[in-house]
């Protein structure tokens, strides 16, 4: 395993985000793309998941000096006084400098194991930051498109005021030439006033989503963000394959795999402790009255030196159990690592299929309504139809195109979180962040796979065509027997950002 020689951080940064030549950036928009890319240099999630990684890497070097020799320099001055049984009290001035060089021979391979241990901990933080990244990246998309989302909806809000508006002012001018009813001018007020409200609502969601892009992308949504751009590229035919590439290739679930495997690493390091330490010396040094022998100047040796802890009250054995429950809840942390990967990755496909399909519908419905709500004030001019059809056609037209906008950033959200599952958004974006390409290239999880995280699609089945027909009787004469359908409710608030 190679060093690798990082620049300060914000060289490092600009690594991960550097702009890649390919057709994978072609469909983000230049907005989405230099959102994300803002997000990944200032963000200080991102920064310290990556000096987390520098640090391992310089705790790699400092298991692996463990191979090499070992030289001190000793200088002592002092004065000493010595007393004997029977015998004179001497005194002796002392001085001298010493080197010494050590070698290990044998340590039961502990070492090597540690080097082994902090390897895997050093790719364990790597995966992290990339874990990092692709979230940061996630969060700047999500937050990317909901000022978008939420900019149509004050626009679709400011439009249907000004349509109830135009109704109010419309029964007005009637009320006043006598030919209208004051309870239809309250009627058409009471729905301007909702209307209102809605658009107030709608304004305050976008101040909340663009709160949360300037904490997320470090400064303020631009004026254009450009149109709605889909991240679907290269997306799984299924979500068995989604599922198989989102396991094999999440950044979490690789690094809960190398922190395994550095519990297994450690357990095997606590073991070496049990065996003895052989080192080999070698000593020299010169001074008056060397070492507080008198009139010694120079003292030279060469030795092997064995070191064998007998009985230390059981704490080498204790460290080994210890480490061993480590490993036991490394285990159980990957395993619960991959199951998140697997759920998140299940649910995000499965919402871009459904948002698809949905959307098709949605679409439709909207289409229709804006037919019936352009023929009922059609015929309300002429007086064919109820002030109260009209502002409830009006408010049907309105929630039909606020689910539709909505339902058009769901799925477009949907296609980023599924990409993310996979650890492609960034590379879907044109980013770079794979600064040890030669090391991870080859990464496999082998026999350290999670044992508790079966490849298995959750299925829902659809009731069958006959069910379907037979509740589609039974609910016609109640849908025929309804009264004209209520206002629609007040928009609710965003939620609050994270």
């Amino acid at each position: 395993m190679n060093k690798v020689n990082l620049r300060p951080v914000s060289a490092a940064i600009a690594l991960m985000a550097s702009l890649l030549a390919g057709p994978a950036a072609a469909q983000a928009s230049p907005t989405l793309k230099a959102a994300v890319e803002r997000a990944l240099a200032g963000n200080p999630e991102v920064s310290a998941r990556l000096n987390a990684f520098r640090a391992a890497t310089d705790t790699v070097d400092i298991a692996r000096s463990g191979q090499g020799p070992r030289l001190d320099l000793t200088a002592d001055l002092g004065y000493e006084r010595s007393t004997f049984t029977n015998g004179p009290r001497e005194t002796l001035s002392r001085s001298g400098v010493g080197l010494t060089l050590t070698q290990v021979l044998w340590d039961g391979m502990g070492t090597r194991r540690e080097i082994s241990r902090t390897g895997h901990e050093r790719l364990s933080r790597y995966f992290e930051l990339v874990d990092t990244s692709e979230q940061t990246a996630l969060e700047a998309a999500r937050a990317h498109y909901d000022v978008q989302r939420f900019r149509s909806l004050v626009t679709l809000a400011e439009d249907n005021v000004v349509q109830h508006r135009q109704a109010s002012e419309k029964i007005g001018s009637r009320v006043k030439a006598g030919v209208g009813r004051g309870v239809d001018l309250e009627q058409a007020n009471a729905r301007l006033a909702l209307a209102e409200s809605n658009l107030t609502t709608e304004i305050a969601n976008l101040h909340d989503v663009s709160a949360r892009y300037q904490r997320i992308v470090g400064e303020l949504p631009p004026a254009d963000m450009g149109t709605l751009s889909l991240l679907d590229r290269t997306l799984p035919a299924s979500a068995t394959d989604a599922l198989r590439a989102a396991l094999a290739q999440n950044p979490a679930v690789s690094a809960s795999i190398e922190s395994l495997r550095a519990a297994r690493a450690a357990v095997q390091t606590r073991e070496s402790a049990l065996q003895p330490r052989v080192e080999a010396r070698l000593r020299t040094g010169a001074g008056h009255n060397y070492n507080s022998v008198d009139s010694r100047r120079t003292d030279s040796a060469a030795e092997i030196v064995l070191n064998w802890n007998i009985f230390d009250g059981g704490a080498d054995r204790a460290r080994i159990r210890q480490q061993s429950n480590v490993l036991n809840q490394a285990t159980d942390l990957r395993d619960k690592a991959c199951r998140d990967a697997r759920q998140t990755a299940e649910i995000a496909y499965n919402d871009t299929v459904k948002l698809s399909e949905q959307l098709v519908l949605l679409d439709r419905n909207t289409q229709a309504i804006e037919r019936a709500r352009d023929a009922y004030r059609q015929q309300f001019d002429i007086g064919q139809r109820s002030l109260l059809d009209l502002l409830n056609a009006e408010n049907e037209s309105y929630t039909a195109r606020r689910a539709l906008s909505n339902a058009e950033y769901d799925r477009a959200i949907a296609y980023a979180r599924t990409q993310s599952a996979m650890s492609q958004l960034n590379a879907q974006l044109g980013l770079a962040r794979n600064p040890l390409a030669e090391e991870t290239s080859g990464w496999q999880a082998g026999d350290d796979a999670a044992g508790r995280c079966p490849l298995q699609v959750v299925e829902v089945a659809a009731a069958d065509a006959r069910t379907l027909a037979l509740r589609a009787q039974a609910a016609a004469p109640a849908v025929a027997a309804m009264p004209a359908p209520p206002p629609v409710p007040a928009v609710p608030a965003a939620a609050p950002a994270a």
